[in-house]
């Protein structure tokens, strides 16, 4: 059964900065990916939006159609996608050699997260770094 990395973990993840590749980023203001993508962003992480269905830019940024177009190294892969849709995102987070996959709320696939973490990645499974910020950090930080 998957456990969710510790808090020191988590805290020690949060605290670096990072190439965030956010699947699923609404160009929507109002939604959950977007709201998390512009926070990620303001605690001083690079977000790169990708969204098959939209185009031109969101938070500033250029959208991608797949975590494979991005062409940088991407340290994390945050999936706003059914939980359905999660394996084939994870699979393709390992084939580009991110080193962490991130399943928002709600977002659970077991099987998914053991191909990750046989690959070496850092999978946290059913969580929002929003909610992890306030949780972990009394005020939220980031080290060079």
């Amino acid at each position: 059964m998957f456990a969710n990395p510790s808090d020191d973990e988590i805290r020690a993840l949060l605290s670096r900065r990072l190439n965030v590749a956010v699947v699923g980023c609404s160009p929507n203001p109002a939604r959950d990916s977007h709201r998390i993508a512009a926070l990620l962003s303001e605690r001083g992480h690079t977000i790169f939006p990708v969204n098959p269905n939209a185009s031109g830019e969101i938070l500033g940024r250029r959208v991608y159609a797949d975590v494979r177009d991005i062409g940088e190294p991407i340290d994390m892969v945050d999936i706003f996608r059914r939980s359905e849709e999660a394996g084939a995102v994870v699979d393709a987070a390992i084939a580009i050699g991110a080193k962490v996959v991130w399943m928002q709320l709600d977002v659970i696939d077991e099987a998914a997260a053991a191909r990750a973490q046989r690959a070496g990645l850092m999978v946290i499974m059913d969580r929002c770094p929003a909610i992890e910020y306030r949780r972990l950090f009394s005020a939220p930080f980031l080290s060079g």
